[in-house]
């Protein structure tokens, strides 16, 4: 089992695969993209078999695959199928930006990976175009829609972006959470875009975005949610679906953060508002890796800060990195 310093256990992993993306949205990085990473100096499909395993045996329970775009990475599914045979591990879930899923929802459903976060930041075309700068918005409402359909657990990632998206807000409630069993959980806007923006607040944090809903919506009802969760949960009366709302720029949710990061790269990230407390690339590829793994994984975890603010106040120049970047 990994216990923190703050006796937290950590016993979630989000594993990025690749930092590449086939869109590009505003809120994640300059137009012209970002410096993606060399190939060699991604982890293997080995490497990110043999550190899964490896912080199994050591107590993770969860792996979240992400990017960049996960099936951006051509190999993605002979890792899956591969991690499915780690038996104390209780679930593999992807996050993706679902222009590239649709080949994959038959192996997937069959391989029993039946949680899928999807990024999406709008709900009409126009707004998704912009946000995006690519015109994908058809691809992804016919694989959300297929996801749903075939009975995936589908969370929808919509980021709130001031005087881009707001309009889209009500009417994504309405068109999905209303008649289908999704949750479409809001995120505060965070500063992670490549260094194209900089702020020290937002607009929309969490208290704006439930006013906002709750003066659409007079029926709201809290839900329990599990301690770990990120997100603030509600339901409305009558809808399938409910909605949460994610402070991830106010960061409420840090005393109970079960997380940790590894990069496309072997960059190992205890809070998404740290700098990386190791590289495992290397030592992957050396000798006695195992041990050396371990021992790395365990220095991290028992040197994590207490909370996002502690953790940026040690920290320098993260917010010129890119989510792509970071690992979702």
């Amino acid at each position: 089992m990994l216990i923190d310093n703050h006796n937290r256990v950590v016993d979630y992993l989000r594993l990025a695969v690749t930092d590449r993306c086939n869109l590009r949205c505003n809120y994640c990085m300059p137009a012209e993209g970002i410096d993606f990473a060399d190939r060699k100096d991604l982890l293997s499909l080995d490497e990110l078999f043999s550190l899964s395993k490896i912080l199994v045996e050591q107590g993770i329970r969860k792996i979240r695959i992400t990017g960049g775009e996960p099936f951006m990475r051509k190999d993605l599914m002979q890792l899956l199928r591969k991690l499915k045979t780690l038996p104390e591990l209780e679930d593999i879930s992807i996050t993706t930006n679902a222009t590239l899923i649709g080949d994959h929802i038959e192996e997937l459903k069959s391989l029993g990976i039946k949680n899928i976060n999807v990024s999406l930041d709008a709900i009409q075309e126009e707004t998704f175009n912009k946000i995006t700068r690519r015109k994908q918005f058809k691809v992804v409402q016919k694989n959300l829609y297929r996801l749903i359909e075939e009975g995936f657990t589908v969370k929808i990632n919509y980021i709130v972006l001031d005087e881009q998206n707001i309009q889209d807000m009500i009417p994504v409630l309405n068109t999905l959470v209303k008649d289908y069993p999704v949750a479409v959980r809001f995120l505060e806007e965070m500063p992670f875009n490549g260094g194209s923006k900089t702020f020290q607040s937002i607009k929309w944090n969490h208290k704006k975005i439930y006013d906002y809903i709750s003066e659409n919506f007079k029926n709201i009802t809290p839900l329990i949610s599990e301690k770990t969760s990120t997100s603030n949960n509600y339901k409305i009366e009558g809808y399938k679906g409910s909605f949460g709302i994610i402070p991830s720029f106010t960061r409420n949710f840090c005393g109970s953060c079960n997380r940790l990061r590894v990069t496309a790269t072997g960059d190992v990230i205890t809070c998404l508002y740290a700098q990386a407390s190791t590289n495992l690339r290397d030592i992957l590829r050396s000798p006695f890796a195992e041990k050396t793994v371990r021992y790395e994984i365990l220095k991290a975890v028992g040197s994590r800060a207490k909370d996002g603010y502690e953790a940026e106040a040690k920290s320098d120049k993260i917010f010129s990195n890119s989510m792509t970047s970071i690992g979702g």
